[in-house]
């Protein structure tokens, strides 16, 4: 298993990550296989969307505080709940097929982390399954 790091800078942030995947990807010699990523942390997550229009991940983040406000009568006492609905709605991992040494991706595909509880620094983890 390898790991990556990632530094957020905001409460709410979407971070392209995908190369430092293919970075990682290169130096192990993976032809062909599976890329499984991970995010280890209850306030954050991972997804493939489109990289090409900055305007994407805005409003990806805009609509997820429609649906999950800040505050709204939330139980958890330490004033994160939406952020943890936030992470549950998207996800904590990611699976990407490798072939050809690097990652089968559509031509406007990027893997970006999600930030809900920024700014912190983060873990990502990943696991090449060759194959």
């Amino acid at each position: 298993m390898k790991q990556i790091s990632v530094r957020t800078n905001a409460p709410f942030e979407m971070i392209d990550i995908t190369g430092q995947i293919r970075a990682l990807l290169k130096g192990e010699g993976v032809i062909s296989g599976l890329c499984c990523i991970f995010v280890p942390h209850t306030t954050a997550a991972v997804t493939i969307n489109e990289n090409a229009d900055p305007s994407v991940p805005r409003d990806i983040l805009m609509e997820m505080a429609r649906v999950v406000p800040l505050s709204d009568n939330y139980s958890h006492s330490e004033g994160n709940a939406a952020a943890h609905i936030k992470a549950s709605i998207i996800g904590s991992s990611a699976m990407v097929i490798i072939d050809n040494s690097d990652l089968v991706l559509g031509t406007w595909q990027s893997i970006f982390f999600c930030e809900f509880d920024g700014p912190r620094t983060r873990k990502v983890f990943i696991r090449l399954i060759p194959g």
